[in-house]
């Protein structure tokens, strides 16, 4: 099984935040408590909106409810510094294009890479988990401002799609399916793509790479055919990188 190069990486990477029929994070509230262990204090990252207090809020509010602090990152005088003395991060999601721009206004891309690296647990949900992949190209979202780069945090060597969609064969819509973006995708690009259902979410530990959470994924791959995948299993040998 192909390793990732450090194995002190810890990340859990949600494919949404609100599942239908359940509240904020209420779907991920085991994995979260697993994941973070005996963390207590957790930096949030709001810069996937644009009301950024009512964000902090709503996450405080569940993360206290969890037993966890939370600090938010546009609250405190220096967010790099914060990212220096961070117990565990969570970049919650919004707007991908928002959330990389602000990313790079602060100057937290290589900060949030080099302590992911150290060893911080990374938890990142919908926008949050597109920015830890390579680059931002499997986003959905609209492109509402220009970051300096699509380049992303690349915590992953592969592409995540959230909030993923089967077509539906009864749809009358005739734009562009998912599937069809991703393999768009995938014919300039030689990266694979994990297309998370509502619901999905990866666990990456000590190099391994597992599905959690309550629904499956999706693993598109240059040249090959799509694979399904269901909960517990692990997928380095699916996203390996393409040569």
């Amino acid at each position: 099984m192909l390793e990732d190069n450090n194995l002190k990486k810890r990340l859990l990477l949600i494919s949404n935040s609100t599942l239908y029929g359940s509240g904020y994070l209420d779907h991920a509230e085991g994995e979260i408590r697993d994941f973070l262990g005996d963390v207590r204090r957790v930096l949030f990252v709001p810069f996937a909106l644009y009301d950024r207090d009512a964000y902090a809020d709503l996450a405080r509010e569940r993360f206290q409810a969890l037993g966890y602090e939370l600090e938010s990152a546009h609250e405190v005088q220096d967010a790099r510094a914060a990212v220096d003395d961070a117990e565990a991060v969570f970049i919650g999601g919004g707007n991908t294009f928002r959330l990389l721009k602000a990313l790079y206004d602060h100057d937290l891309i290589l900060a949030i890479r080099r302590r992911v690296m150290e060893g911080m647990p990374y938890i990142g949900s919908s926008a949050g988990a597109n920015v830890s992949c390579p680059t931002i190209k499997t986003t959905k979202d609209m492109p509402i401002v220009q970051p300096p780069s699509f380049d992303a945090l690349g915590l992953i060597h592969f592409q995540i799609s959230p909030h993923y969609l089967d077509p539906d064969p009864n749809s009358t819509h005739m734009g562009e399916t998912q599937e069809e973006r991703i393999i768009q995708f995938l014919e300039e690009n030689s990266t694979p793509v994990a297309g998370l259902r509502e619901g999905a979410m990866l666990r990456v530990e000590a190099g391994a790479i597992e599905l959690k959470g309550v629904s499956g994924a999706r693993i598109f791959r240059r040249d090959h055919e799509p694979v399904e995948i269901e909960p517990g299993a692990k997928l380095n040998h699916l996203v390996s990188p393409v040569a």
